[in-house]
């Protein structure tokens, strides 16, 4: 059976360039012109490898394995970057979001089929260990879980309760937020669709370190926290899948330190759009995102005055309209643009 690789790419004569150069291999190509539809298919595709540009409008290929990252589901296949930047810092960055490996353009044909290759043997051979441990285990480790639905606005968790449950997003999304020692709220993450929460602090055994909500009606998948544990420990594909998640979210928050530390208010408000752009769900085509103030000061780190003056800023520049409590983006390359 042929091993299908997905390309991501948006220059159309690399993107078929290189697809004829792997069908000539005996490789099944399959194609995608921008980040959205790649990550679209490869959750519908499976496919045993990805290829992927690094700058594309919309979603950049950064943002493309930030989001496979997080489906488990996902987190597994190969990933190779193709990048004209041959900056180390570049290199260095996508390998430290969870890249497998990287192939600067131009390449050669045999360049490309050998990085390939490798990392598909890799693959098979990490999938055969598995196999192979899960055949030798005596019992069969199932999970349970319930599904359970979250108006706009409702608590999921507080700080400090419990860790009972694992949680994978069906629906909507979920606001991760914690407080400062001044009482500020800062929130820290966005989950969507797909998206697990909660693991952290359930595979340590300790209670709550932040809030949750409901940042739309939601449908969550709930697993009990120590049939969960019990489930990915038992499968190694599953266990490698959850610590590349792991390393992906350091990764992520000690970009967003950085950021909160460096950048200006103007970037960081222009990073949270961007977020809330590409994880929120059921927006309005009409409007855009309805968000408070308050919310996406949390998010950028800084006050809702200041805040309101940058989107008051963007709005004059014609990078989004506002409506009441909505947001649209009108020119997201150019919002994207601002956060580098």
């Amino acid at each position: 059976m042929k091993k299908r690789v997905l390309i991501i790419e948006d220059n159309p004569g690399v993107r078929e360039n290189t697809a004829e150069i792997l069908e000539l291999a005996g490789y099944e190509a399959v194609l995608a012109e921008d980040g959205k539809q790649g990550v679209d298919l490869a959750v519908k595709e499976n496919p045993d490898l990805i290829l992927c540009d690094i700058m594309m409008p919309g979603l950049d290929g950064y943002g493309v394995l930030h989001i496979l990252s997080q489906r488990v589901e996902t987190a597994g296949i190969p990933f190779i970057f193709l990048t004209a930047k041959t900056e180390k810092n570049d290199v260095r960055y996508g390998m430290s979001l969870g890249a497998d490996d990287y192939i600067t353009k131009p390449f050669e044909e045999t360049d490309l089929l050998r990085t390939i290759e490798n990392r598909l043997r890799k693959a098979e051979a990490l999938r055969q260990t598995t196999q192979r441990n899960a055949q030798s285990q005596s019992a069969q480790v199932t999970m349970q879980s319930h599904v359970r639905h979250y108006s706009r606005k409702d608590s999921i968790y507080h700080e400090g309760d419990p860790s009972m449950y694992v949680y994978k997003v069906l629906k909507g999304t979920v606001r991760l937020y914690c407080y400062n020692s001044d009482g500020k709220e800062y929130t820290s993450d966005l989950i969507g669709a797909e998206g697990y929460f909660g693991y952290v602090s359930s595979m340590q055994s300790k209670p709550r370190e932040e809030n949750a909500e409901a940042l739309q009606d939601c449908e969550l998948e709930l697993y009990p926290a120590d049939e969960f544990i019990r489930y990915i420990t038992s499968d190694s594909q599953m266990m490698v899948s959850f610590v590349k998640m792991l390393s992906n979210n350091i990764a992520e928050k000690e970009k967003d330190l950085l950021k909160l530390a460096y950048d200006t208010v103007r970037k960081r408000v222009a990073e949270a759009l961007v977020k809330l752009f590409e994880t929120v769900t059921e927006t309005d085509n009409r409007f855009g995102i309805a968000v408070s103030r308050e919310l996406l000061a949390s998010m950028a780190g800084t006050s809702t005055e200041s805040a309101i003056r940058v989107l008051s800023g963007f709005k004059s520049d014609g990078l989004i309209e506002i409506n009441g409590s909505h947001i649209k983006i009108v020119q997201v390359d150019k919002l994207r643009s601002l956060r580098w």
